[in-house]
């Protein structure tokens, strides 16, 4: 049996920027049509941030929510999954916290593309282990289309912008909510996979203004669907037999909103049927940091997701990174 304090799910929020970009929008300044975007990524619309709106903004409003949604507006240290902080220097965390009125608490941003929800859990738990606080606001927010190169149809059809909010606080690894087994990995040596080649130290120090190009996310497509499937599939897998878990003891299967063909893929793999698995990707798009707590957001929101489901969540993402993990959904209200 497990000893310890165990960070427990209390509180959730999401919230996405109110302008619509359609595939048909889309299509009418890029060479696409809604069939390929379709048929390639499952995605029919995306949410996108206005001008001047930035991943903090984002961030509020779905902490406020969490917040809200657990019946006390208090946290004791804030943790923001993000690859796309408001500036380089300083952490966007602390902003965010002072925003949400939550005083001098320790803040700071975890940067994981992708996988940055599932890395961020796993420092949220180690703060509540680690007798920091009893109280963790986590929250992943991503303004993607700001790094997205608004020509480049293999990426502008599938990022957009959102952000997802869990409120964690101390509790039993034994209650409904309570973060079960973490497995987290990553692989720098693919690191070319998924990447904004320019603005950081090492082109900074060469002297060398970066080709235009270089200020934009790319990703190389094919290779990363195939460790996207491989890294999700495997971390699943062991998440859930350091749970205890037979897949078929999967109620609702959560994976990061990469792509359908890759949750498709994994889910196949994993032996999970289609009316378990939890899918928004439709309509919101690949929100980066933001996809799963966006997605548990509105799937509990909408009752896909009830109190007493086991749940698996996997990610995958730049880095190269990953993680998967799981826990029974508890009673939590959403706002």
């Amino acid at each position: 049996m497990s000893t310890g304090r165990a960070a427990v799910v209390c509180g959730i929020g999401s919230y996405v920027p109110p302008d619509v970009v359609t595939n048909e929008d889309l299509a009418r300044r890029l060479d696409t049509s809604d069939d390929w975007i379709r048929s390639r990524t499952g995605i029919a619309r995306r949410r996108v941030v206005a001008p001047g709106t930035a991943t903090s903004d984002l961030a509020v409003e779905a902490g406020l929510r969490a917040l809200k949604s657990a019946g006390d507006e208090r946290a004791g240290a804030v943790v923001l999954a993000t690859t796309t902080p408001d500036q380089p220097c300083p952490a966007t965390a602390p902003q965010v916290a002072a925003r949400l009125g939550l005083g001098e608490v320790p803040a700071f941003d975890v940067a994981a593309v992708c996988s940055g929800f599932l890395y961020g859990l796993a420092s949220s738990a180690g703060l509540i282990a680690a007798g920091v606080t009893d109280r963790v606001l986590l929250i992943a927010a991503d303004a993607f289309t700001t790094i997205v190169n608004p020509e480049d149809r293999t990426t502008a059809v599938i990022f957009a912008d959102g952000a997802g909010a869990v409120l964690l606080r101390a509790g039993s690894p034994e209650e409904p909510g309570a973060v079960g087994p973490l497995v987290l990995g990553s692989d720098g040596g693919l690191s070319h996979l998924i990447e904004v080649p320019a603005g950081g130290s090492r082109q900074r120090s060469s002297g060398r203004e970066p080709a235009p190009e270089d200020r934009f996310f790319r990703m190389v497509g094919r290779d990363t669907y195939r460790h996207a499937v491989e890294r999700m599939t495997a971390t699943s897998t062991e998440a859930a037999e350091r749970a205890g878990w037979q897949p078929c003891d999967v109620d609702r299967f959560a994976a990061h909103q990469a792509n359908a063909r890759i949750l498709d893929a994994v889910s196949e793999r994993l032996g999970i049927p289609g009316e378990r698995r939890l899918s928004n990707i439709a309509q919101v798009g690949n929100t980066g940091a933001a996809s799963l707590p966006l997605l548990l957001a509105e799937s509990a929101a909408d009752g896909r997701l009830t109190a007493g489901h086991r749940l698996l969540l996997t990610a995958f993402g730049g880095g190269l990174s990953w993680g998967a993990t799981t826990l029974v959904w508890p009673e939590v209200p959403t706002i």
